[in-house]
């Protein structure tokens, strides 16, 4: 048995909390590298035990020349941070691919992977297991009008789609360059890859409450039981 986990933000903190001893081979697979979204592996328990096995991959450094194992050494490195990647007692296995390769994790699980627009690179996954289909794809800026055909190709007919919905179509001409897309544009790649449901992720930090409500209102006008907004500690079953 072995877990799948995407990307290590803050919320690594609490998970590797809770599932710290129970289980014992992860896989992580990082879109990218940006401070969001490795702040949290050195608060990630299991890395701390001897029992603890973890892959490590990434598909955007390696066209680079860059590894994923230099840069979690410059995060865990003074003055960042107090204590260094050789004091993890865990098992450690580095992975660099070049996105858009595609890998057979187990005899039933099946990962594919695509490259996404972000600044200097992220990389899109599509998870195959048991006949169903999950997709985890941010951080990526679309063009308006003409939707990523390598996204387009790597979600079709999933059940879940998470894909990264930090705007609104009306902000994002205001943030053109900074990698990231809109939760409209997320409509209309599910509605063209025939999606079953998109969970709308990566909220703009300056998107209140009230406001991811309206956009939850709005997506389920759109998409009628196919949509949802995600939450923190959200869990959901396919």
């Amino acid at each position: 048995e072995f877990n799948l986990i995407f990307d290590a933000g803050t919320g690594m903190k609490n998970l590797g909390d809770k599932i710290a001893g129970r289980e014992l081979n992860y896989d992580i697979f990082m879109s990218h590298t940006h401070i969001d979204h490795v702040s949290g592996f050195p608060f990630f328990k299991p890395a701390y035990s001897s029992e603890s096995r973890l892959k490590m991959w990434a598909g955007h450094l390696k066209p680079r020349g860059r590894t994923l194992k230099g840069v979690m050494e410059s995060v865990m490195d003074s003055p960042l941070f107090p204590i260094s990647v050789d004091v993890l007692e865990s098992t450690i296995v580095w992975n660099d691919f070049e996105a858009g390769e595609n890998f057979q994790l187990s005899d039933e699980v099946h990962l594919k992977t695509t490259p996404l627009n972000h600044p200097e690179g992220a990389t899109g996954y599509r998870v195959e297991y048991n006949g169903k289909v999950v997709c985890y794809v941010t951080d990526t800026e679309h063009t308006p009008n003409q939707p990523d055909e390598n996204i387009l190709a790597l979600i079709k007919d999933a059940d879940l789609v998470i894909y990264d919905c930090t705007y609104t179509d009306g902000e994002f001409p205001s943030y053109t360059g900074w990698g990231h897309s809109t939760w409209q544009e997320g409509v209309r790649l599910c509605d063209a890859a025939n999606v079953k449901q998109l969970a709308v992720f990566h909220h703009d930090p300056s998107h209140t409450d009230k406001f991811m409500d309206g956009v939850g209102d709005a997506l389920e006008a759109m998409r009628p039981n196919g949509g949802l907004i995600a939450r923190e500690g959200m869990t959901l079953e396919i």
